[in-house]
C-alpha cells in the first residue's frame, strides 16, 4: 500500500489517516466518540471497540482520509470500479483507484479507497477537498 500517513493498529486491523484528505465531515468522532476524539492524542484510540465496528466507521468516511487495512488479508478495503458521488454543498467523491491528470501535466495516482475534489474552489489544497466548503458557505 503507498499511501502515507498515520497508522493505529489492533494487530487485526490497522487504520490509515491520511489527514490531508478528510474534508471535517465529523462522521467518524460522531458515529464511534469512544474511539475517534480529536480533543485526544493520539486521537485515535483503536483500543476502545471491536474490529468490525471500527470497520462499520471507517468505511462511512465520506473523503477517505480514513481506511482499513486488513491484517489478515494486507489489503486496502474497499476496493472496486471507480464510481463517482456528488455531496450536496460539498466535494465531488470518487470512489475506486484511479490516476488524476492535472492540467500542468501532474498526474496523482489515487489508490483504491475514496478521493475527495473539491468543487467551491476555495481549498488550499486543489484539486483535493480541504474542507473549505464549509467556511466559504458554498451551496451546490
Amino acid at each position: 500500500m503507498s499511501e502515507q500517513g498515520k497508522r493505529y493498529s489492533n494487530g487485526e486491523i490497522t487504520v490509515l489517516w491520511q489527514a490531508e484528505k478528510c474534508i471535517h465531515a465529523k462522521r467518524c468522532f460522531h458515529g464511534l466518540p469512544d474511539v475517534f476524539d480529536p480533543k485526544s492524542r493520539p486521537w485515535i484510540r483503536i483500543a476502545a471497540a471491536g474490529s468490525d465496528d471500527i470497520r462499520r466507521q471507517v468505511n462511512d468516511c465520506p473523503s477517505g482520509a480514513l481506511t482499513i487495512v486488513d491484517e489478515r488479508q494486507h489489503a486496502a478495503l474497499p476496493a472496486g470500479q471507480p464510481c463517482i458521488e456528488l455531496l450536496p454543498d460539498g466535494p465531488l467523491l470518487v470512489h475506486g483507484a484511479l490516476t488524476l491528470k492535472l492540467y500542468n501535466g501532474d498526474e496523482h495516482a489515487c489508490e483504491a479507497g475514496t478521493t475527495a475534489l473539491c468543487r467551491c474552489g476555495a481549498s488550499a489544497n486543489k484539486p483535493f477537498c480541504d474542507g473549505s466548503h464549509r467556511r466559504v458557505g458554498f451551496k451546490g
